[in-house]
């Protein structure tokens, strides 16, 4: 039992380092104003924002990433399912295109390109993947 325990230990640590090493990479990416960079990582929802319904719709919400950097989210909900019931609190996982802006960036490119030229993106949520 104690191996197993070891084992959960062992892998929660190192989910833990990878997605700081990420958020790291979108940390280095706003400080140098940088865009159009695929990144995965990892926040806490801290607030939810109306859906844009002017052409594509997207599912708005804003992730704090670490301690100095938030995220806007615009996950594209006429390509993949919108998160339902996400609130404020809650651990969002994420795989997109960031865009850099003065308030932290923009994550979009969430989920799957249906003509194949962009790499495929998701956000995760209590373990079920949006893509």
């Amino acid at each position: 039992m104690r191996q197993f325990f070891a084992a959960v230990v062992a892998v929660l640590c190192l989910f833990s380092i990878g997605a700081h090493a990420n958020n790291l990479k979108l940390r280095q990416a706003y400080q140098d104003h940088q865009s159009n960079l695929q990144i995965q990582g990892s926040g806490t929802v801290i607030r939810l924002l109306a859906d844009d319904n002017v052409g594509s719709r997207h599912q708005k919400f804003i992730l704090r990433v670490d301690s100095k950097q938030t995220l806007l989210v615009a996950h594209n909900i006429d390509l993949a399912p919108r998160i339902p019931n996400l609130r404020v609190g809650d651990r969002v996982h994420f795989y997109g295109e960031y865009e850099w802006n003065k308030k932290g960036g923009v994550m979009h490119w969430t989920h799957h390109d249906p003509s194949n030229r962009h790499p495929d993106g998701w956000l995760k949520h209590k373990g079920k993947k949006y893509q």
